[in-house]
């Protein structure tokens, strides 16, 4: 069965209500591109926390949260005349299209990696004066660090094996570790940043996503923790009372669940 005709008029209706609610809600009145700004990025991080929960349904209804938000952001452009949904889409398909010779062209390619290096290549010929204009200034510095790697793997500049960027790390420990006993605030924190950085590219070779690895150990702690602070709880004891040798008793129960 076709679900192309359902998937549209599911969008259509949408573009309706959309119309409707600018029209006649005294909230949605109100809402600028500003205004609506933090709503997305908080929407954003809890579609992220649904897809690292693998919770389809929440994962289902945040994208839906999403796509209002895309749907909200053109209709106020369509307002101001600067653009449209429409224009919105017409603009991704062009950039996909151009983006993608060895699908729409007749560039071949080999692998993965490849398509990333003419991605980025085509970029710089689009008139981008650097690879790494296209990282968010606002980014968080974890996520950050992670794309500017990538970006920079794209056109070439990056190690060959996984075994040179774990040496890279080992260095930076050992520099960060010199820093410590130095007791130089401004360099520990500076040689701090260049461990984080190294064990995100080290990741990156390992495909692993650091912000995923991350915040599956907060997840985690949090889970753990939250367990010794019941346990303590039902044996009528504070936290704040107990020895770490009792709390690493709750502890190594709640590592076991």
């Amino acid at each position: 069965m076709n679900a192309r005709p359902e998937q549209l008029k599911a969008f259509d209706r949408l573009l309706n209500i959309m119309d409707e609610l600018r029209a006649e809600c005294p909230w949605d009145k109100k809402q600028t591109l500003q205004s609506l700004r933090h709503l997305t990025i908080e929407e954003t991080y809890e579609l992220g926390d649904a897809i690292l929960e693998n919770d389809l349904d929440e994962v289902k209804k945040e994208l839906g949260d999403l796509l209002l938000h895309i749907v909200f952001y053109a209709k106020i452009g369509s307002e101001t005349k600067d653009f449209d949904i429409a224009d919105v889409a017409n603009g991704i398909c062009e950039k996909l299209i151009n983006r993608h010779p060895h699908i729409y062209g007749d560039v071949k390619v080999e692998n993965e990696e490849e398509v990333k290096q003419n991605w980025e290549n085509i970029k710089l010929k689009e008139g981008k004066k650097s690879v790494l204009e296209g990282v968010p200034n606002s980014l968080p510095a974890l996520v950050k660090a992670n794309r500017v790697q990538e970006k920079v793997a794209g056109v070439g500049f990056d190690w060959e094996h996984p075994e040179q960027v774990f040496e890279k790390v080992k260095e930076e420990l050992s520099e960060f570790q010199i820093e410590v006993e130095q007791g130089n605030k401004d360099r520990v924190e500076s040689e701090f940043g260049d461990v984080l950085f190294s064990m995100v590219n080290y990741a990156r070779f390992l495909n692993i996503n650091p912000e995923n690895a991350l915040e599956r150990t907060n997840k985690k702690f949090i889970k753990r923790f939250q367990y010794l602070e019941s346990k303590a709880k039902a044996s009528g004891k504070s936290l704040k009372d107990m020895t770490l040798v009792e709390m690493d008793i709750f502890w190594e129960e709640a590592k076991n669940l």
